[in-house]
């Protein structure tokens, strides 16, 4: 991800001005590979790795979980400059400020853990 840029703050913005294919080309090559996958998955009736079935449950459909979960993603995205893949890679590559931000991650995970029972789905 780091050497696709994939985990550029300027990628990330150029991608939300519409000025460049490369962010789409790297997201929609993942959504394409992610589809086949599922494909020869079901197709083929692939098992994990302890042998399990592998089931892919329908999610449930609600506006109102999808737009406010949606919103509240895009807004830590666009705070963090960096959404949750790319978070890591840029620890990796050293840049130390984003620690602050993997913190912030996972104490709104935590949060939501602790509202879950209390939040509509």
């Amino acid at each position: 991800m780091y050497k696709s840029e994939a985990a550029s703050w300027f990628r990330i913005y150029e991608m939300f001005e519409f000025g460049s294919f490369h962010m789409y080309g790297i997201i929609g090559s993942a959504l394409v590979l992610g589809v086949i996958g599922i494909f020869f998955i079901k197709k083929f009736n692939i098992k994990a790795i302890g042998g399990q079935d592998m089931s892919l449950a329908p999610k449930d459909k609600s506006i109102a979980r999808y737009l406010f979960g949606g919103i509240l993603f895009g807004l830590g995205w666009a705070l963090a400059g960096a959404c949750p893949g790319p978070m890591y890679v840029l620890a990796g590559a050293g840049f130390l400020p984003i620690l602050v931000v993997i913190g912030g991650a996972l104490l709104g995970t935590f949060v939501y853990g602790v509202l879950k029972s209390k939040l509509p789905h």
